[in-house]
């Protein structure tokens, strides 16, 4: 009896501080079930105030049509098969929100936060979503159709079935994004980054793959008819169908024996053709010459090109270290905003050190985007190193 009381209030002071954390909860988000407002079903297109804290609200089917949701905070809320059409989210935080659903046709999503949102059968058609972040979350079944994508981030986010055609997905930060069975037909994926994507049995036909990094994607039974791959990077499509642009074509490697009249060498003379002299003719003397002259260009051009082949690698890896850098940075913070919404100190996020963060993350992810000679990548480590200082400060402060 003596062990059961002090265990019993460590336990009961443990979890009123909110410091214990099951695994399931931390799995599902932040919120439990029941701990928001309950809005199910509510109309606020009428002019009903929204009230101010709408973290894990329960907004099931409500109707939020052209209302304006700038930078509100819906972490964990539940807006499933509710109406957002042409409202206004930019800069809104959703993360871990149940969007299943949900329709955000016309709506302007640009710089939403949407990490590990659950978006499974939403409707995001027309919808303008410039920079906004999808890092881990479920789009299954999602119809993103002429969808405005620039810059969004879908790292490792879940796209299987998803509908993306004519959508405009460029400069993508899609790696190890699941692709499988989707719809791309037509879309612009220029300059994304697809690193070991998986495109299993999707329409890619007529998608624009220019200057995008293709290194471990998966194209198995993709239809990749017209699709672009000028100047895309490690490009493998091994199991794909159909036929691409872009992509250099092998060619034989021998061509008949022909002489320099360009008949073959046994062919036999035709009866009313001119006998040929036995010196060499003019004709041959400049072929010669030709093959001469074109065998000291290419010998040149070789050169030059094996130095430009070098400095391209090395720019290459230089450049490929510097986004696993950024990477690394962003899911720093990805995890500790998890850990400020789990453990209850979601005010820290408007603490000055982690705007700090985020702008140093957001300003490397520009100077890697412009960077065209090494040099130009110390822009991209400096930003880096000052949003890793920004959140030690932070985490010295808030332990």
């Amino acid at each position: 009896m003596r062990r059961s009381i002090p265990l019993a209030l460590i336990v009961a002071i443990f979890a009123l501080s909110g410091t214990v954390i099951s695994p399931a909860q931390a799995e599902s988000g932040p919120c439990r079930p029941g701990q928001g407002v309950n809005l199910r079903g509510k109309d606020f297109t009428r002019g009903a105030q929204l009230p101010a804290d709408l973290r894990c609200a329960d907004l099931t089917k409500a109707k939020l049509d052209g209302v304006e949701l700038l930078q509100k905070d819906l972490t964990g809320a539940i807006l499933r098969d509710a109406s957002l059409k042409q409202a206004n989210l930019t800069q809104a935080t959703l993360k871990y929100a149940d969007l299943r659903g949900a329709d955000f046709t016309e709506a302007d999503l640009g710089q939403m936060h949407a990490d590990h949102a659950d978006l499974r059968g939403a409707i995001l058609i027309d919808a303008e979503a410039g920079q906004a972040e999808f890092p881990h979350a479920n789009l299954t079944g999602a119809t993103l159709t002429r969808a405005e994508l620039t810059q969004v981030d879908f790292t490792n986010a879940k796209l299987i079935d998803a509908d993306l055609e004519e959508s405009t997905p460029g400069q993508l930060k899609a790696r190890k994004a699941d692709f499988t069975r989707a719809k791309l037909r037509e879309a612009k994926m220029s300059q994304a980054n697809l690193r070991n994507a998986t495109f299993k049995d999707a329409d890619v036909s007529e998608v624009e793959f220019t200057q995008a990094e293709l290194d471990g994607a998966d194209f198995t039974g993709a239809l990749v008819e017209d699709a672009s791959f000028v100047q895309a990077d490690d490009v493998d499509l091994t199991g794909s169908k159909g036929t691409p642009t872009g992509i250099t074509v092998a060619v034989p490697t021998s061509l008949p024996d022909l002489d320099i009249f360009g008949t073959k060498e046994t062919d036999p003379p035709r009866e009313d053709e001119p006998a040929r002299s036995g010196g060499p003719s003019v004709g041959l003397v400049m072929v010669v010459l030709s093959a001469v002259g074109l065998a000291l260009t290419v010998v040149a051009w070789g050169v030059s090109a094996q130095r430009r082949t070098r400095r391209n690698a090395q720019f290459a890896l230089m450049r490929h270290g510097a986004e696993e850098d950024i990477t690394r940075l962003g899911e720093e913070i990805d995890q500790l905003d998890y850990e400020f919404q789990v453990s209850g100190r979601g005010g820290m996020t408007a603490d000055r050190d982690w705007r700090l963060a985020l702008d140093a993350y957001e300003a490397a992810k520009q100077a890697l985007l412009v960077a065209r000679r090494a040099p130009e990548l110390h822009f991209v480590a400096r930003a880096v190193q000052d949003g890793r200082a920004a959140l030690s400060r932070l985490r010295s402060r808030v332990h």
